[in-house]
């Protein structure tokens, strides 16, 4: 066996505190007075005379050995001659004007002395010393007393504090019904247990960053009336062994203690990951806090009124035993809102602000597809601010505009310098998409065209914005939704018969979507419904990994460049056929910097 070494035994702050103070004794002894001392210069007695003579001395102090005076206007320098017992230098003192006299020794008390000297570095050192032993156990959860780094750190709200309830919840009709189920059952168990049924002991809320999650646990403590433990899953874990554990065994004895009510832990995948052995005898703090955490949802009864809601955004990595029946039994989505959804949320977050009385919220829930709940709350309050910078006491339909594209491509770079040949290029090149765009079916409709640089690096975008929402995606379409990213490169090929980096975002997402057709939606005719990709995070960019031989690989390669060249050739032939639209369009944004949908379909319609 191997000999186990004893670990580093490291000194006590005492040590520390010894090996400071004497080091500031010996600056206070011998350093700093030397520096805080005049620099003297040593002279002779007829150079002292000569400089009473003329007049040029201003202070003179006589002791019994020697004789120290300054010069005028010279304070930096002291003189030091020897004392010649001279009887008439008093009288020359006087003849002078100097300023004279004699020392008077006179010695400061030991006990005063020493107060000075060593009393104030001490005193100092332990009120510092003080400070950072107190600012280390708040780091390491202790607190002013060490042995409370088993508590735990649960903020407790009630229906007053939170301020929110499911009326402030817009978008998650779903989840909100499933959670209402549960408020329903804290106020009146007896409806339930009447029949016999049994409410969850656990539900999770799964979804994306910024849908709602924290707020609808929020809105649960609003309308449930009960006690209310809100805690993240990173404040169990401490550096302390064990720490995590004691925190959970508390969390729930203080919930026990006061039944019925409702526990949510945010960020549960902090300390709910799934065990993969990695831990050295299962002593892994993270691991010991998670078994914890299931044996005290197994050891309550949930007919107290004990209800634990939890928050992720990435449930693949969850422990199989943190999910099963019996401790999260229920599992809530919490999705991106549809388009009634966003229309709802924008609504919500428009009540504490004065809007305008014509503000389409229809149309801007149309512009925002994909945005989350926090995402769109964040429109709302930059169209507020817009109207701030303007000078306008009421939000208007522009400003909501403007700020949905402020969130998607920044703020507009009206003091950028563009040369008015890349200008042209830029037009051309947004014009090749909106054209593209516009002649093919299964498109949806553009919505605005703009050339002025934003703050995202993008010098133009073409807005398209679909009429209705749909959820499912056709080949057709597909393709057509290449075709249009390709459109900008084919215009700049056709008219300057050269090609610029303005491209690279359209290459960007028309592989990524050509690439998504063949792997993991079967748009693929040599390899059909053959799954090529997973998906490692839904929730988190739904990152994908291939699950496939390399040889397969290579042919989605080219598959994948294959249906690109073939939308790519698609766009060349719709904007040659329509060569004089192009030049027109573009010559007209040129001029205007930004037109809308209307101009540019009445442009293109125009005989």
């Amino acid at each position: 066996m191997n000999e186990i070494k004893n670990p580093k035994v490291r000194k006590p702050l005492l040590f520390y505190y010894v090996i400071a103070l004497l080091i500031i004794m010996l600056l206070n002894t011998f350093l700093f007075p030397s520096l805080l001392r005049r620099v003297e210069v040593s002279v002779d007695y007829s150079t002292f005379m000569n400089d009473l003579s003329a007049g040029t001395i201003q202070q003179v102090e006589v002791q019994d050995k020697q004789i120290e005076y300054l010069l005028n206007d010279d304070d930096k320098y002291v003189y030091i001659t020897g004392n010649m017992g001279d009887p008439n230098l008093v009288d020359r003192l006087e003849e002078s004007g100097v300023i004279y006299g004699k020392e008077i020794p006179e010695e400061m008390p030991w006990f005063l002395y020493f107060l000075i000297s060593f009393g104030g570095p001490i005193l100092l050192f332990i009120l510092l010393g003080r400070m950072l032993s107190k600012n280390l156990e708040k780091r390491m959860g202790g607190g002013s007393n060490a042995m409370t780094f088993g508590k735990s750190n649960a903020k407790v709200y009630v229906e007053a504090q939170t301020g929110k309830t499911f009326a402030d919840v817009a978008g998650e009709d779903e989840a909100k019904e499933a959670l209402d189920e549960i408020v329903d059952f804290l106020h009146n168990p007896q409806k339930y247990e009447a029949i016999g049924a049994q409410m969850p002991k656990g539900a999770l809320l799964v979804g994306p960053p910024g849908t709602g999650k924290t707020l609808l646990a929020k809105a649960v403590a609003g309308e449930a009336n009960v006690p209310f433990f809100s805690i993240s899953g990173s404040e169990f874990v401490e550096m302390f062994v064990g720490a995590g554990a004691a925190r959970v065994r508390d969390l729930f004895r203080q919930a026990q203690d006061k039944a019925p009510c409702i526990v949510f832990i945010d960020e549960i995948d902090t300390i709910g990951k799934k065990r993969d052995g990695g831990g050295l005898g299962g002593n892994d703090e993270r691991e010991q806090t998670l078994n914890q955490l299931l044996t005290e949802m197994d050891g309550f009864d949930g007919k107290k009124g004990v209800v634990i809601l939890a928050a992720t955004n990435r449930p693949e990595t969850l422990d199989a035993a943190l999910l099963r029946p019996g401790r999260f039994d229920r599992r809530i989505p919490v999705e991106l809102p549809d388009l009634a959804g966003r229309e709802a949320i924008l609504r919500v977050h428009a009540k504490d602000k004065q809007m305008a009385d014509n503000i389409d919220y229809a149309a801007v829930a149309r512009a925002t597809a994909g945005a989350s709940g926090a995402e769109l709350a964040n429109i709302v309050n930059e169209a507020a601010l817009r109207a701030v910078r303007n000078n306008r006491t009421r939000v208007e339909q522009g400003d909501l505009e403007e700020s949905v594209e402020t969130v998607i491509a920044g703020y507009q770079r009206k003091g950028a310098v563009v040369s008015p040949k890349e200008k042209e290029i830029v037009a051309y090149h947004e014009i090749g998409h909106a054209l593209v765009a516009a002649l093919q079916k299964h498109s949806a409709p553009v919505h605005k065209i703009t050339i002025i640089p934003r703050t995202s690096g993008a010098l133009g975008y073409t807005m398209q914005v679909a009429e209705e929402e749909s959820l499912l995606m056709s080949k057709e379409e597909a393709i057509n939704k290449i075709t249009t990213y390709t459109g900008g490169r084919v215009a700049e090929e056709l008219i300057f018969g050269s090609i610029t980096s303005g491209a690279s975002n359209d290459i960007e997402q028309a592989t990524k979507l050509a690439r998504t057709m063949i792997t993991r939606l079967g748009m693929s005719d040599t390899f059909g419904m053959m799954a090529l990709e997973t998906v490692n995070n839904q929730y988190l960019g739904a990152d994908a990994s291939l699950a496939c031989s390399e040889q397969t690989a290579a042919k989605i390669d080219g598959e994948v460049r294959e249906m690109i060249q073939q939308c790519y050739d698609k766009a060349k032939e719709i904007l040659s056929a329509n060569m004089p639209k192009l030049h027109e369009l573009s010559k007209y944004l040129l001029e205007k910097e930004t037109i809308t949908g209307e101009e540019f379909m009445e442009i293109l319609n125009r005989d």
